[in-house]
Order: C-alpha cells, then sequence, then structure tokens
C-alpha cells in the first residue's frame, strides 16, 4: 500500500495522503486548462487581428476574449510620445477619461522599470482616471504590462478591475504575453499604414499625371494605367478584346512590328517614338525599362504625350517660314515687273492716242489689245503684291469674295492649262468679315491646288473646280462659306480622319509636304471657324472654310 501512495504521489505531484487529494487534483486541472484557455486566446488574437485594423479595432478585439481568462472591466493601451503618456484606446470606448498621469501611476512605474506588476490600489490614487456615468467604478486592482518596440518601451497595456485583489502574480505572464503580442499588431498595423499612406501618395501621384502612363509587364498586359487617354483613343481602348497593349492601344491582335518593348528586352535601354493615329493624334512615346533587385526586366512605364497642337504649331511656323521667304521673291519680282509693265501700258497708250489723231483707228485698235492685257498683267502683279505683304494688320473688314477674286487670277491659269474648268458662284449680298485677307488667300489657294491634285488622276468628260460663297444659318450663329467642289478621286473614309495630321500626305514626296491642310485648319480655328470636309471616293470632293460673320456670332 505504502508503494502505491508513492506511485501516486510520484504520478500526480499530489500527496496522497491528504484528506483533500482529490480538491487539488481538481484545482491543478483547472489551471491546466485555464492555460490552456490563456494560450488559445492568445492564438486567437495572432489570428484574428489583421494588419489594417485600427489600434483601436485591435484593442476591440482583445477585451472581447480577455472574459474568457481575465477578470477585465477596463483594457486600455497607453503610449509615450514627446516624454508624455497618452490614453491611445480603450474598452469600453467610453469608459473613462485621462488627462494625466501623475508620477505615482502604475503605467508610469512599469514603463520606467520595464516589467509588468500588479497594483492593488486605494481609490484616491486613482483620482486621475475619472469614470463616465453608466459605468461602475473606481477600479481597485491594476494588471500593467510594458509594450516593447525591440528594447525601447513605447506604452503599456493595462487590464483593470473593480474587484480588489482581482489579479495574481501568475497573471502577470499572461498579460505580458498579450502585451507582447498586441505591440507586434500595433507595430505591423503602423508599417502597414505607412506603406497604405505611401502607396496611396503615389497612385495620387500617378494618376494626378495629365499625360497618360501605363505600366506594361514582359508579355505585353497592361498592369495600372491613369485613365488619361485622349478622348479620340477611349473608344477603341474600351473595345479592346484583351488586356494587352498592342490590343488597348493600336486595336491589333498580335504585337506590333518593331514593337519597343521588344528593343528594350534586348537592350534593357529606353526607347523614344513618334505614333501617327488614325484619328489625326501625333504622340511622343516614351518607354522606360522597370528592374527588379536582381537587374532583371519586369515591366516597362509608357509615357505618352499628346503633341498634336504642338506639332500643328511647328507646321505652321516652317510653312510660314516658306510662306514669308515666298513672299519676299514674289514682292521682288511684282516690283521687278511692275515698272517695265508701266512702260509697255504707257507707250501703248501714248502711241494709241497718236494713231487715233493721225486717223489710223485700226491700227489703235490693236494696241488696245496690248493695253489691255498689260492691265490684266498689272493687277496680276498687284495681288501678288497684297498676298506677299507683310506689313498688313493681323485682321481686318475683308470682301470674301474679292479675296476669291484675286486668288484665282494668281491661280486660274495653272488650273485652266490642266483642262480642268473653273466655275464661280459667289453670293453678291455676302457681308464683310474681320478676317485676315492673305491668311483666306492661303486657305483657298490650298484648297484649290488640292482639288486640281485631286483631278489630275482622273479621266472624265469633264473636269470641273466650284468655287462658291454663302451664308449659313447653324445654332443661332451666322457662317461664311467658302467651299471648294471637285469631281475628282475623292477620299477614302479610313483617311479621312488623318488628312488635318502636321505631315500627312497622300501625295508624292516631291508633290506634297502634309502642312497645308493643317496650316489651313490652324488659320481657320484662329479665326473662329473650322473646316468641314464631304468626300465620296471616285466621285469627288467639298472642303468647306467656315467663318463667323460679325455682329451674328
Amino acid at each position: 500500500m505504502d508503494n502505491r501512495e508513492k506511485l501516486l504521489e510520484q504520478l500526480t505531484g499530489v500527496n496522497s495522503s491528504k484528506l483533500n487529494y482529490y480538491v487539488e487534483l481538481k484545482k491543478r486541472n483547472e489551471e491546466v486548462l485555464k492555460q490552456n484557455r490563456r494560450l488559445e486566446v492568445l492564438h486567437q488574437l495572432a489570428r484574428d487581428i489583421n494588419i489594417d485594423m485600427s489600434i483601436a479595432d485591435i484593442v476591440e478585439r482583445a477585451f472581447s476574449k480577455l472574459p474568457q481568462t481575465l477578470p477585465c472591466d477596463f483594457f486600455g493601451l497607453v503610449t509615450v510620445r514627446n516624454d508624455k503618456l497618452g490614453l491611445k484606446a480603450l474598452m469600453p470606448r467610453d469608459f473613462c477619461r485621462i488627462d494625466d498621469f501623475p508620477a505615482h501611476s502604475p503605467s508610469l512605474k512599469v514603463i520606467r522599470e520595464k516589467k509588468a506588476g500588479i497594483f492593488n490600489l486605494p481609490p484616491n490614487q486613482l483620482r486621475h482616471v475619472e469614470i463616465s456615468n453608466g459605468h461602475h467604478g473606481p477600479l481597485r486592482s491594476l494588471a500593467v504590462a510594458p509594450l516593447f518596440k525591440r528594447d525601447e518601451v513605447i506604452g503599456a497595456l493595462i487590464v483593470a478591475s473593480v474587484n480588489s485583489s482581482a489579479y495574481h502574480p501568475d497573471d502577470l505572464s499572461f498579460v505580458q504575453h498579450l502585451a507582447d503580442q498586441l505591440a507586434i499588431s500595433i507595430q505591423n498595423a503602423r508599417l502597414y499604414k505607412q506603406v497604405s499612406r505611401a502607396k496611396k501618395e503615389w497612385e495620387e501621384t500617378f494618376k494626378a499625371v495629365t499625360d497618360p502612363i501605363f505600366l506594361i509587364d514582359t508579355d505585353y498586359n497592361v498592369l495600372l494605367h491613369n485613365d488619361r487617354l485622349p478622348q479620340e483613343m477611349v473608344e477603341s481602348w474600351n473595345e479592346a478584346l484583351n488586356n494587352k497593349c498592342f490590343s488597348r492601344l493600336h486595336g491589333r491582335d498580335e504585337p506590333c512590328t518593331d514593337c519597343p518593348i521588344e528593343d528594350i528586352k534586348r537592350r534593357g535601354e529606353p526607347v523614344f517614338q513618334r505614333w501617327q493615329t488614325e484619328n489625326g493624334l501625333a504622340l511622343d512615346l516614351s518607354y522606360y525599362p522597370v528592374f527588379n533587385e536582381e537587374r532583371q526586366l519586369v515591366a516597362v512605364t509608357i509615357f505618352l504625350k499628346d503633341v498634336t497642337q504642338k506639332t500643328k504649331l511647328e507646321a505652321q511656323l516652317v510653312q510660314s517660314a516658306k510662306l514669308a521667304a515666298l513672299g519676299e521673291m514674289s514682292a521682288g519680282v511684282a516690283h521687278e515687273l511692275n515698272s517695265p509693265m508701266t512702260v509697255i501700258i504707257g507707250t501703248a497708250q501714248m502711241l494709241s492716242r497718236e494713231l487715233r489723231h493721225d486717223g489710223l483707228g485700226e491700227k489703235a485698235d490693236v494696241l488696245a489689245d496690248i493695253i489691255t492685257c498689260g492691265l490684266r498683267c498689272k493687277r496680276i502683279i498687284q495681288n501678288l503684291l497684297t498676298f506677299s505683304r507683310q506689313d498688313q494688320l493681323p485682321v481686318t473688314d475683308t470682301d470674301l469674295n474679292l479675296e476669291v477674286e484675286r486668288v484665282l487670277s494668281l491661280i486660274q491659269y495653272q488650273i485652266n492649262r490642266s483642262q480642268i474648268r473653273i466655275v464661280e458662284k459667289l453670293d453678291p449680298n455676302l457681308p464683310k468679315l474681320t478676317a485676315n485677307g492673305p491668311q483666306i488667300q492661303q486657305v483657298l489657294t490650298n484648297f484649290l491646288v488640292n482639288a486640281r491634285d485631286a483631278l489630275a488622276g482622273v479621266s472624265r468628260t469633264e473636269k470641273r473646280i466650284e468655287v462658291s460663297t454663302a451664308l449659313r444659318v447653324t445654332g443661332g450663329k451666322t457662317w461664311a462659306i467658302l467651299a471648294v467642289k471637285d469631281n475628282g478621286t475623292g477620299i477614302e473614309p479610313n483617311n479621312l480622319g488623318k488628312i488635318f495630321a502636321p505631315f500627312y500626305t497622300s501625295k508624292e514626296a516631291a508633290k506634297g509636304t502634309g502642312l497645308g491642310l493643317s496650316v489651313s485648319l490652324g488659320i481657320a480655328e484662329s479665326h473662329g471657324g473650322t473646316i468641314e470636309v464631304d468626300s465620296s471616293p471616285g466621285k469627288g470632293s467639298t472642303f468647306s472654310l467656315l467663318l463667323p460673320v460679325d455682329g451674328h456670332g
């Protein structure tokens, strides 16, 4: 029997000779169960607390689990900031208010000593804790544990009860483990917030950039973009069948020929190119490689800049420079021709008067033809001088019909020489406009030259160009219309969106620069107007310059 009692004592750790054997065994089992529950609470908290939770949410989650293992009427988190303590979070959230922590407060003692402690204090030592109405108080027992960030104490965890002596020394280990778990969770939450803030700032900066930006992976997938596409590209972007960049940007089913991304894969260096869209946009594309820590290419950043207006201005400058040079030459030629023409006309007029005075009327009639042709040449020279004049005011009262006549007097011979008939349908009641006459002549000249070239490649019984002026009232506005209509080759529908793009031309390199219509549109828009195009392939085209009429806009 003695050996049996000793064996039981060794197995259970309880003196089996005592009468309270079963009581002590039950107590030991309860301690084991309590420790298991506490471990389960710590494990569940570690699993339930997410990095995106706020500190208040973390405290609330921990408070909801504590009653399973520990008396808890108040659960608070105190942090150190600028060498002062502050109540960062608490549960219940309206339990109390602490404006200042006195020198004898348990939290300061724990933080100074870096060691958890149990405090059973009289109410007068917790006067700084102002308990709100609706909650029981005062607090009588506290278990306080320091919060560590590596070796630095950043605050304290307070578990408190309104009951006296609610906590025992063996509870401190659990409270410290709980404090350590919360400290880790809080640090993770703070780091997550910092990363989230940095990510948000980066995304806001990314989206604030006015030019389109794309992040493309090495398999051509669009990973990210800032929703800044030009309006002309939105429809094709949304209609793409997949998320590949060649489908989104170019409407293609396979990678583009000479794709810059392939060039970056080979050389690992930025690539720059200019892209002319079917809608007439001029876009500068910059491709920059994105590398990982091992200097492996993982993505490509594409910056897209709309330079359509810039290109138009550059085109206008090029054309203006050419016109200025042409104007100077024309003015010089016109002045050189003007003097001999004056002598020819004057001499012919003097001879004509002498012949008629001598009764030789028939010979005088021959001279009349010389005088008429000379005056016509003089008018052409005068129109040439007007067209090339550099000192003219930007805008003035302009007779649209008169500008048409001036242009036709200069260019009609070239067009008629191509066996093309010019038909004029000018509205005699057209009011004067505030416009730049030479610029209007420039637009009309371009229309006529394009119409002539469109008729060069067709075989018709009659090649015809019709020049007309008229008034149109649209949307409460009155517009003067200068239209040039031909029965030439016409324009294919898929090319209509390109014709105003700078440097786009369907002509041979020696016959066109692709600047005419681009500059003409710029002139129209600078006058508050526009250019309309109506074309049917194989039948012909009509180009119309619309200008607002003063007092009717």
